[in-house]
This record gives structure tokens, sequence and C-alpha cells, in this order.
């Protein structure tokens, strides 16, 4: 089985309140030095099967149908405690 992590943000350009908050509250609570904080979520999905680029590219349908607004967020789909990169490296791809 494989798991698939599915990280969701908010476009660059759409407002965040949510981060807004935590920054503000972040000096508050004697942080200091932070100078921008973005919301978003992640998912994770167990996927029968071993990990591979077919199910990578059905995770990122399912983010893209699904799991974000593509208006508003954007998203990474990776395996998770794995790259994408050595993914590729194990089934012979440069």
């Amino acid at each position: 089985m494989a798991r698939y992590v599915v990280d969701v943000m908010p476009k660059r350009e759409i407002l965040d309140p949510q981060g807004k908050a935590v920054l503000g509250a972040l000096p508050r609570l004697g942080f200091e030095g932070v100078v921008d904080v973005r919301q978003g979520k992640r998912f994770e999905l167990e996927i029968e099967g071993e990990a591979d680029e077919a199910r990578l590219d059905q995770v990122r349908t399912m983010a893209e149908l699904l799991l974000s607004n593509p208006v508003i967020e954007d998203f990474e789909v990776h395996v998770a405690d794995q790259t994408v990169a050595e993914l590729a490296h194990q089934e012979g791809r440069p």
C-alpha cells in the first residue's frame, strides 16, 4: 500500500484571512521575525498497490477535481516519504 500526499494552498493572489490572523497572533505570543503565513490543507490518501507514476497521475486528477478549487488554490502531490525523483528513478527514468 502506498501513501500519497496532496498539499493544497491558496494561490498567492488570493487573500488568506486565516494566515493573516496567525501572522498577527505570533508576535503576541513572543515569536518575532515571521513575515508571512499562508494556511492550507493536507490530504493523505492510502491506495492499494505500490507507488507508481500512473497512481500518482490519478491522485493529481483527484486533487484537481475534488480536493482543491483550481480557481483559488494550487496543489502539489507526492508520495509520502518518497520524492517524485526517487519514484522516477525506480521506474528507470532519468
